[in-house]
């Protein structure tokens, strides 16, 4: 017996999905987990209804949003990697990782609240971008941009602790840069 595959979305549906993906990721990013599904679906020009067919509930939508960034996150990373030196690579990659973490906290913590586990849903993903991550910070220290004592443990730890500090420094765009300046110095050699 062959398990049944899902049926390819309809383009106009496979739009609306993206869409809808799109408009939750900056609404729950900027205005947090408040935000209703009605405001989602508006603002993504579709009823509630399709919101619903598409992710039946708001917990679902928020997990598709957290395995969407990480998604993102994943293909940027080898974007990178493929188009920039090993220290432009990381450092551009080191960024991008921060800024696509935003709320990722308090996304885990609803779906936890909610009896999901996230965790599971993101395993996949998370482990190509350690996987990824540990080939550019492999290529930046041996091009010599990064301390050659830096391990990806260290590395995470700096990710979630940078991201966790610009969280905190909310819409200022020069202190935000000044954080990254400080820990983007601390990672290159001496």
């Amino acid at each position: 017996m062959t398990a049944a595959r899902p049926r390819p979305l309809r383009a106009d549906a496979a739009r609306n999905r993206a869409r809808l993906l799109d408009i939750a990721t900056r609404e729950f990013t900027t205005r947090g987990l408040a935000v209703t599904t009605e405001e989602i679906a508006r603002a993504a020009g579709v009823g509630v209804g399709t919101l619903f067919r598409h992710f039946p509930t708001k917990e679902a939508l928020l997990e598709a949003v957290m395995v969407c960034r990480l998604e993102t996150v994943a293909a940027r990373t080898t974007q990178l990697a493929a188009e920039s030196g090993p220290a432009d690579a990381f450092f551009d990659c080191f960024r991008l990782v921060v800024d696509q973490s935003a709320g990722k906290d308090e996304f885990t913590r609803a779906l936890a609240a909610a009896g999901m586990d996230a965790h599971s849903a993101l395993r996949e993903s998370s482990a190509v971008i350690k996987e990824r991550l540990t080939g550019l910070l492999a290529g930046a220290q041996r091009a010599g941009a990064v301390r050659p004592d830096l391990g990806l443990p260290e590395l995470i730890a700096l990710l979630t602790g940078t991201t966790k500090a610009v969280e905190q420094l909310g819409a200022d765009p020069a202190a935000r840069e000044r954080i990254f300046e400080v820990v983007l110095d601390g990672l290159r050699p001496r």
